[in-house]
């Protein structure tokens, strides 16, 4: 109940540190500002201007791509959610331990079965390739931008601001 208490607090940190620094999506997707860098020094000081300047929407991008490999992979989700609910559900009504007959079945028993179903369970949802998608196609998708937009003025200036004139 108190994670619940917490969840506004931090959705409103979250608002004000991250996506406070999204930019509008004429400037975000602004085509007239599309152009190939003419050699790599010209992307690499895109890139790098590009990835602070876009912040915000870059990590937006990283979300939504998240939310897709979840939904596309509804075994790895399943997979998941039964591993956090067998260790919410055990640590909630396993405390005790059970007497069927002979047999005592504690709460390590109990750990030991939901590994034995988890693990294999996770594996089968091949998480690690999902991960190494999600950052093949952000780091494609965000890279790729970042070096074909061109920065805007106010890139100039800040370089002056910086000191670096």
């Amino acid at each position: 109940m108190e994670y619940a208490a917490r969840i506004p607090g931090i959705v409103q940190s979250l608002k004000e540190t991250r996506l406070s620094g999204l930019r509008p999506p004429t400037e975000f997707f602004d085509y007239n500002r599309i152009s190939r860098p003419a050699d790599t020094n010209t992307a690499f000081s895109r890139i790098s201007y590009n990835t602070r300047y876009f912040s915000g929407n870059y990590a937006l991008i990283i979300a939504m791509l998240a939310v897709y490999a979840l939904l596309t992979n509804l075994f790895l989700v399943f997979a998941l959610l039964f591993l956090v609910g067998g260790f919410a559900l055990i640590n909630k009504f396993g405390a005790d331990p059970l007497q069927f007959g002979e047999q005592t079945i504690t709460q390590k028993h109990l750990y030991t079965g939901l590994f034995v179903i988890g693990i294999p369970l996770l594996y089968i949802g091949a998480p690690i390739s999902t991960f190494f998608w999600l950052v093949g196609a952000s780091g494609f998708l965000i890279l790729g931008h970042a070096a074909m937009i061109e920065p805007g003025v106010e890139s100039e200036y800040a370089s002056v601001e910086e000191g670096t004139v």
